[in-house]
């Protein structure tokens, strides 16, 4: 893709903002390989498919021919970013920072491209700075100034605690962009407050300011709240395929479309295609199947999405059951136990009203045969398996 105008647009796609949009097109106009920086603090060890929303867009400056640098924050991540936190959070040491960089490293390369990535460390930089170069940095800018933060302020009008190196963390973020010269700057929406403060302090070193480009945050499987594992909504990058593949096929038809424009590598044109299909009277499960099968080749293999697919249909639409599930030995006293506690002892079900529930919905199954019994007890000698919507299973006897 050379041509400025389609190259522009296809990095306007799944974006929130761009600050300046007349900034990204003239630098690009110029032909000559753009910095682009993103800065991932390492305070976890496993990425979501949230966190790829942003992977990809460097992906798509790297195949255009421009620099990309995966920047990891092992010197920020010590100090513990505050964005979006009502408490001050812990800082992580050096080792948990650098091992959990380690597998951001292998994670990432499953989409970025090694031999055509840099990837630097803050520190490098930061280490050298010292305590005057970090009271320097400070005197940039003032308490007014960082509680213009939204969540600083919310934290300062709830009586909140803010520790003052977290006034920090946006100056060091910013001087970041400022060591590495960075044309471009990549970030989360709730990131704008220290992504333009790159551009502020790039601006008072007499750099040309970096353009701001800000993805939105992945909602995550409910459609609702944005993809995280506190939630447990997420998709990770290193779930099994087959897990991988259900949580995918489980989102709504909406959301669906979401996902392709934000996860999927198909040209806008392919994607276009596929609504024309749909409403041409396709099932959207097809278009669907498609998303989950690039996804699981992305980040496994090709066979390991196919496999994930056959296993899908054998399993929910032929009605098979699964080679492995948790197995459980339960003992009542009574010598026997109602469905309803039973599904809940096994996990299956978060209470028995919710068991009651699934049993109404028919989602509810012993050895393949729907339930339709919600005062049904199961007595001793029992050995069958439970079933529970279209993907939790248990093997349970009960003494």
């Amino acid at each position: 893709m050379t041509d400025v105008s389609q190259a522009f647009a296809e990095l306007k796609r799944g974006t929130e903002e761009i600050l300046v949009e007349n900034e990204l097109l003239e630098k690009l106009k110029t032909g000559k390989p753009l910095k682009i920086k993103a800065g991932f603090d390492p305070t976890a060890p496993d990425l979501h498919l949230g966190h790829t929303v942003l992977i990809n867009k460097l992906r798509q400056f790297q195949q255009l021919g421009h620099e990309v640098i995966f920047l990891i924050g092992d010197f920020t991540g010590m100090i513990g970013d505050p964005t979006g936190k009502n408490v001050t959070r812990k800082p992580l040491t050096r080792e948990d920072v650098l091992a959990n960089a380690e597998t951001y490293k292998e994670q990432v390369f499953k989409i970025l491209d090694p031999a055509k990535t840099t990837v630097a460390f803050n520190s490098t930089w930061m280490d050298k700075l010292g305590a005057a170069g970090m009271l320097k940095l400070a005197s940039r800018q003032t308490v007014a100034r960082m509680m213009e933060r939204d969540d600083f302020k919310k934290r300062y009008a709830n009586g909140q605690a803010i520790a003052i190196h977290e006034f920090m963390y946006p100056l060091v973020q910013g001087w970041d962009s400022v060591a590495l010269e960075a044309d471009v700057e990549l970030g989360g929406t709730d990131q704008k407050f220290n992504l333009l403060m790159g551009r502020e302090l790039q601006k008072s070193e007499g750099q040309r300011p970096q353009t701001v480009i800000m993805t939105p945050l992945l909602e995550g499987l409910d459609g609702v709240q944005k993809m995280s594992k506190s939630l447990g909504n997420y998709i990770g990058i290193t779930d099994s395929p087959s897990d991988m593949f259900g949580k995918i096929m489980s989102i709504s038809d909406v959301l669906m479309w979401r996902y392709y424009e934000l996860l999927s590598f198909k040209s806008l044109e392919v994607i276009a295609g596929y609504k024309t299909d749909i409403d041409n009277g396709k099932n959207p499960r097809d278009v669907k199947i498609d998303l989950a099968k690039e996804l699981i080749a992305r980040f496994h293999d090709e066979a390991a999405a196919q496999a994930a697919h056959d296993e899908f249909i054998n399993r929910f639409q032929k009605g098979a059951m699964p080679d492995e599930m948790p197995e459980f030995e339960l003992s009542p006293e009574a010598g026997e136990i109602a469905i309803a506690n039973l599904l809940k002892e096994v996990g299956l079900v978060s209470s028995t009203s919710d068991a009651y529930r699934m049993i109404k919905q028919g989602a509810a199954k012993i050895d393949g045969e729907k339930i339709t019994d919600k005062g049904l007890t199961i007595t001793s000698g029992s050995k069958a398996v439970y079933q529970v919507g279209k993907r939790k299973f248990a093997r349970v006897i009960v003494n």
